[in-house]
C-alpha cells in the first residue's frame, strides 16, 4: 500500500491531484492518503482529512511506500521505519508555503540519499512507476545519539554568555 501523507497544518492540493491522477492513469489504487483540509478530494483511492495518531502510525507502519510533502516529521518517520518515500516540497511559488524550506528540505535528504525527491507531475508519476528502485534506508533511533548530544552541548558551552 502507498501511504500518502500532507501533514496537518496545510492541504497540498498538487500532491494529492497528481496522485489522483497517477491512480487513474495506471489503475494502481492501493492507496490510502491522508489529505488535511484539501479543497481536492481524490476519486480513485480511499483518503481521509485527519485520524487518531495510533491509527495513522498503523497505516503508516503497514505501508510499503510513503508519498509526502517534504515536512521534516513524516521524513524522520520514514527513516525510523525504513519506509521507501518519495517527497515533494511544498513550493512558495504555488501559494502552498510561505516560504521554501521544504524545497531546502527535500534537496538535502536527496543528496545524503535518505529520500527520493520530485519537483512536479512528471517526476512524480516517473518515480512512482519505478518505485521498485527506491530502496529505504536501514532505521534511525528515535533519540539522538551521545556523539550529537555532546556535540551541542559543548557547541552551546562555548557559545552561550
Amino acid at each position: 500500500m502507498i501511504f500518502i501523507v500532507v501533514g496537518t497544518q496545510e492541504p497540498f492540493d498538487r500532491l494529492i491531484r497528481s496522485m489522483d491522477k497517477w491512480s487513474a492513469l495506471t489503475g494502481y489504487n492501493d492507496i490510502l492518503a491522508q489529505v488535511a483540509a484539501s479543497e481536492y478530494k481524490p476519486r480513485n483511492f480511499k483518503w481521509f482529512d485527519f485520524m487518531p495518531i495510533d491509527e495513522f502510525n498503523e497505516r503508516f507502519i503497514e505501508a510499503d511506500f510513503i508519498v509526502s510533502h517534504a515536512g521534516m516529521g513524516t521524513i524522520i518517520s520514514a527513516l525510523q521505519y525504513s519506509k521507501p518515500i518519495i517527497v515533494m516540497p511544498r513550493l512558495a511559488k504555488f501559494k502552498e508555503h510561505r516560504n521554501n524550506h521544504q524545497l531546502a528540505t527535500a534537496k538535502s535528504f536527496a543528496q545524503a540519499g535518505y529520500v527520493k525527491s520530485v519537483y512536479d507531475e512528471d517526476e512524480l508519476f516517473t518515480a512512482l512507476n519505478n518505485r521498485q528502485a527506491i530502496q529505504p534506508v536501514p532505521p534511525i533511533s528515535d533519540s539522538a545519539s551521545d556523539e550529537l548530544i555532546g556535540t551541542i552541548r559543548s557547541y552551546l558551552a562555548k557559545n552561550i554568555i
